[in-house]
């Protein structure tokens, strides 16, 4: 059974860093895309950043950038994200997603382009 599972969350003064993870069971991530979206409390899911397992690639939302760094692990099968300086507006659920990607050319911030879901960590920033 395909299914990715994250882990790491959990709660954080501000300013401090947090990484999570994702790992892939079932199938291989090698020829996907690999996304992790945020559920603010009240709030829409919102795209924080993206990678192409093949080559590396990456996207990162402006609310994010310079803070959260995405990488990842084939022989893994995983992928990370680490965030770094938090707020307490990151706090929510975070999820990460995958997407079909052969081709390798970007990863999509649209979730509706993802195949696969993991069930969510929660990241919680506060003093």
């Amino acid at each position: 059974q395909a299914q990715l599972v994250e882990s790491g969350g959990g709660l954080v003064q501000p300013g401090g860093s947090l990484t999570l993870s994702c790992q892939a069971a079932g199938f291989r991530l090698d020829y996907y895309g690999v996304g992790w979206f945020r559920q603010a409390p009240g709030k829409e899911r919102e795209s924080l950043s993206c990678t192409i397992m093949s080559n590396g690639r990456t996207n990162y939302a402006d609310s994010v950038k310079g803070r959260f760094t995405i990488s990842r692990d084939s022989a893994s099968n995983t992928v990370w994200l680490q965030m770094n300086n938090l707020k307490p507006e990151d706090t929510g659920v975070y999820y990460c997603a995958a997407h079909r990607s052969y081709a390798g050319i970007t990863c999509h911030t649209d979730e509706q382009k993802y195949d696969y879901w993991g069930q969510g960590t929660q990241v919680t920033v506060s003093s």
